[in-house]
Parts: C-alpha cells; structure tokens; sequence
C-alpha cells in the first residue's frame, strides 16, 4: 500500500491530473515498499507546464529585484520550518539515512536559495558602464532567458531542485521541472512550498515521468535554457540536443575523481577523507573521490588503518541516528554496481581488501531480507587501466592505487575522460596548491572533500560538464547581456562624410 498519495504534475500554481492516466511507482529503496504512484506527464501535459511557464515570465521577468528576494526568501524559511519533514520524505524516497537528509540535502539546498535571493536584492543582477569618450559610453543589461527546463538527479532530489531553481528564479526565469523518476516525491512538496511562499501561478512548474518526457521538455521549442544533472552519456545527448536549437546549456555530469593522499599527509585525517569520500551517500556522489592514490611507503599502515575504520560505516534503519549508510536508490542501481564489484573480482583481478558481494552486517536490530543493501568495498593493488578504476561506478566502491612520486600521481590522477574533482591531503601547503594546480577538475578541496557551500562555484571540466553552478558566477548562467552604445555628440561616426 503506497503511503504517500497520488503525485501530480505541477502547473498553473496547483496540481494537475495528467492526460496519459498513467502512473509509475515510486519505491522505498531500504524496503522494496511502494510509496506512492506518480503521474506520467503525456506531451500534452508538457505543453501545458510550458505555456503556463511562458504566461507568467512577462510579469515575473518584470518584478523588481528585491520584490523577488522577498518571495525567495520568505520560501527559505518555511523550507528551514519544514526540514525535518522534507528531510524524511527525503529518506523515504532515496534510501539515504535521516542522520544525512536532516543536516544536509534540505539544508544545503535552502542556503543557495537564500544566496541567490540576497545576491539580486543586493544588486548583483546590474549591469556595468564604460565611460569611452567624453560624449559617448556603453552600459550593459543582464536579462533573464525566458522559459527554462530543469531535470534533476536522484542522488540530491530536492537540493539540486533548489541549485537549479534558485538562481533561475532569481534572474527573473520561469522553470519547468523534471524530477528523476527513481526520486519524484520532492517535486509538487517544492512547487507548493514555492507558492505557498507568494511565488506567482507558472513560475515554478513540475512534469513527471521517465526519459521521453525529459527529452520532450529540453527540446520543446518554447525552452530557452536546459539544466540537466545527470550521468555522462545523457547529458551528452541533452546538450547536443539543445545546441542544435542554440538553447543555453549547464551540464553537470558525471566524475572519476581522484583523491591524492601526499606522502607526508596526516595518516588519520587522509584514512577518515578517503571514507568520507567513497562512502557517504552509499557513494552515490558524483564527485566522489573513489580513486585513492597513496604512496608506497604508506601502503600497509594505510590499508590496516583503513580496514580497522570500516566498522564506523554503519548500516541500519535509515531513521536511526546512528546510522550513516543506506542502501543503493533502485534495483536498477543495485545491479550496476554489484556488476562492477563482480567485474572487479573476476576479471579486473583487483585484490579486495573489504566488502564484496555480501549484504551489510546491520549496526542495529533491523535486516536486509529486502532492499538494495549493499556492502561497502574496498579494492586495493588496483591498476590504471581496470574496468574499475577508469569508469563512473556510483556506488560505495573505493579503488586504491599506489604511486612513487608526486609527478606519476599528477599524471596518472588526469589520465581520464573527466575532470569533475579533485583533492589532496598534505600538511605541505604550498605543495598542495602546486599539485591542486595541475590537476584537471572543475571542483578542488585541500585537506576535505565534499563540501559544497552556497558560494563555492562547482562545474566539471573534459567530459564532467558544461559551465557552473552556484557561487557569483552561478546567475551568470540564467541571464544573458545586451550592450548598448551612447553617443551624445551629435555627429555620427561614419566615413561617408561630405567632400
């Protein structure tokens, strides 16, 4: 028995019933439990969210500024009022621990839209004037780009919901926004929290439904802009798509980062970065650091540490506090990843240091007879060129590799089709700014790894994605520049002047 209603799509400032009168599930990913059916939006549906997008963006477009910051932030607090409510939703749909969902995704999430809304009521949308001559300047005007599609992932439902939608509201756009079908149940509890926050009717609209509608929706004619989260191979297809109809791109993809512990890093704090960074979020990170580059020399302290660590990666019921590891999003999901573990053993040949095929030992009294457990691996001894080490697993699967010097691990850590992070662990901090230098990735830490906060701009480089979100930069991508020449002279600058 679902335990959420019917989810509807979202258009004209309320729910709709979609035309298809289809549905999909949508599961509990610790219990294989349904939690709700969710409407299937038909093309229709999809023109209908659009039109009503494009009908409120005149007036939207026109609001001043702070008028709405106003709005913004007064949906900032009730997001904030309503964490904990969210956040379980949250957990419910993606498996993730409430310890998790709790103090990060909804709140990560209402921070960039309480920076975007404060950026443009402070003036961060004005443009710039150059004085060219005495009687003569040129000012710019940054305008918002009409009707915008974003689609979102299922690793962050509702933050990446709120990195797109902020800064595109903000800038004075109207969106239309695809959830990932694996996690919808955020999409009509954001919509409805927007306008319940005095949002306009068409401002923020919400479509359900797999593949098909989102490709419907990035290529409707009336969309000026595609904001797409998602794995390389799609996003390839999205931007293509759009800039065959020269509409404005933000890809955020996928990552093979590389996670480079120095040789004369702090042991520890390396051993509790290199966890962090392979198994929060059941590894479903995208700029997970799941390649582990450690020197020689720390090759048996650092395993030993390592191993001796794993027992603070607790499995358990996601509502429990103590619990900092849930299952895999899907079944889908659970077999792509037990595929590379199994790739990993028998035919990568990787020696595996922990986990394996195995389900969790649960650090409570709950059991995984159902849902996408999984256990977290490590492999060691691993080489460049496995299957491995080379392509996106998305799961709690850490690959370590050993090197000699700092030059092989530079070269050996952009050995890849994708820059989306990086990071090292040093106590050399000039070293570490000359290695971070070099390493090809859009997203770089220092002695951390994962933190994203509201003013830190994050984008991929190579294969890893298309421009940036969040941080000043971040409304860049959501308005475009008209440039206009004053002449007060009185005499127009051309050569066709009288002999």
């Amino acid at each position: 028995m679902a335990t959420f209603s019917l989810q509807r799509l979202y258009y004209d400032g309320k729910p709709q019933t979609c035309t298809s009168g289809k549905t999909f599930q949508s599961i509990n990913p610790a219990t294989e439990e349904v939690l709700a059916d969710v409407s299937i939006a038909s093309n229709a549906d999809v023109d209908e969210a659009v039109k009503s997008a494009r009908a409120a963006f005149p007036s939207w477009s026109k609001t001043p500024h702070v008028a709405r910051a106003r709005i913004l932030l007064k949906a900032v607090q009730l997001l904030r009022d309503r964490n904990d409510e969210i956040a379980k939703v949250e957990t419910a749909d993606t498996g993730k621990p409430f310890s998790e969902t709790s103090a990060v995704d909804v709140t990560t999430g209402a921070d960039v839209l309480e920076y975007f809304a404060s950026m443009v009521a402070g003036g961060g949308l004005n443009g710039e004037t150059v004085q060219l001559r005495e009687d003569a300047w040129v000012y710019t005007k940054k305008a918002p780009l009409g009707v915008c599609a974003g689609i979102g992932a299922w690793n962050y439902p509702i933050q990446i919901a709120l990195w797109k939608s902020a800064p595109c509201l903000a800038a004075g756009n109207t969106m239309v926004y695809k959830p990932s079908e694996f996690t919808p149940l955020h999409g009509e509890i954001l919509a409805d929290l927007y306008t319940k926050a005095g949002l306009p009717s068409g401002v923020f609209n919400v479509v359900h439904g797999a593949g098909d509608v989102g490709a419907y929706l990035t290529a409707h004619p009336s969309i000026a802009k595609v904001s797409f989260t998602g794995q390389v191979a799609t996003g390839k297809k999205v931007a293509g798509s759009a800039a065959g109809n020269m509409k404005y791109v933000t890809m955020e993809l996928g990552g093979k980062s590389p996670f480079i512990i120095l040789p004369d890093a702090d042991l520890e704090s390396a051993v509790d970065g290199a966890l962090l960074a392979n198994f929060f979020s059941t590894g479903q990170v995208c700029t997970n650091g799941t390649r582990v580059f450690v020197p020689s020399n720390m090759k048996s302290d650092f395993e030993s540490l390592l191993v001796k660590k794993m027992q603070y990666v607790r499995a358990g019921d996601v509502m429990d506090p103590a619990t900092n590891f849930g299952p895999l999003v899907s079944a889908v999901h659970f077999k792509k990843v037990s595929d590379y573990i199994k790739h990993g053993i028998e035919q990568d040949k990787a020696k595996l240091l922990y986990g394996g095929l195995k389900k969790p030992e649960p650090a409570s009294s709950s059991t995984f007879e159902k849902g996408y457990w999984i256990t977290p691996t490590v492999f060691t001894d691993c080489r460049d060129d496995m299957r491995i080490v080379q392509e996106e697993i998305f799961g709690p699967v850490m690959s370590i590799l050993y090197y000699e010097s700092v030059d092989e691990v530079v070269r050996r850590a952009n050995d890849t089709p994708l820059g989306l992070a990086a990071g090292v662990f040093t106590q050399n901090i000039n070293l570490a700014h000359r290695v971070i230098d070099q390493l090809d990735a859009g997203i770089t830490w220092i002695n951390s790894w994962g933190e994203s906060p509201a003013e830190m701009s994050v984008g991929g480089w190579k294969q890893s994605g298309v421009g940036v979100e969040n941080g000043r930069r971040g409304i860049e991508a959501w308005v475009r520049t008209k440039s206009t020449l004053v002449d007060m002279s009185g005499v127009v600058a051309t050569s066709f002047t009288k002999l």
